[in-house]
């Protein structure tokens, strides 16, 4: 093989993967359908907050907690809290399920970001009702999908 060869098949080969398509992401609204099939009825934002860095390092491990103001009570308590991410391939990131038993209605937990994006949070109560919270993340270094 001359180099005139190698040349030629390296361009092929570039040009070739230029034309393959990237990873599929999700959208806001892959993110905002996930979340009317998780819950019934429309989030107000309040009572719950959302703690993630505004700039990750590292997408792979983006530290996120989620924290909803309630007496945790029989009464008074928070049922669940879901997490999407708008930008991963699949939107969904968490679904916890919470009793009074908790005590706290809060999770910690690392989450996996294939790029900068939105990351949403709602939590809902006993009583019905829906509250909201987002942030934006900016990615610097890969996450899911990403190289």
């Amino acid at each position: 093989m001359d180099r005139r060869s190698i040349i030629l098949g390296a361009g092929v080969a570039a040009s070739l993967l230029a034309l393959l398509p990237k990873a599929a992401r999700a959208t806001p609204q892959a993110a905002a359908d996930l979340l009317g099939k998780l819950v019934k009825g429309t989030p107000q934002p309040g009572r719950i907050r959302l703690l993630a860095p505004d700039i990750a390092d590292n997408g792979a491990a983006v530290p996120l907690t989620v924290a909803v103001e309630s007496p945790m009570t029989d009464a008074d308590h928070v049922t669940a809290i879901h997490v999407v991410a708008d930008g991963n391939p699949s939107p969904g990131v968490i679904s916890v399920r919470l009793g009074p038993h908790n005590g706290k209605a809060e999770v910690s937990l690392r989450i996996r970001l294939a790029a900068s994006e939105k990351v949403i949070a709602v939590a809902e109560m006993k009583d019905g009702s829906l509250w909201i919270a987002s942030r934006d993340v900016a990615v610097t270094v890969g996450g899911c999908g990403a190289n």
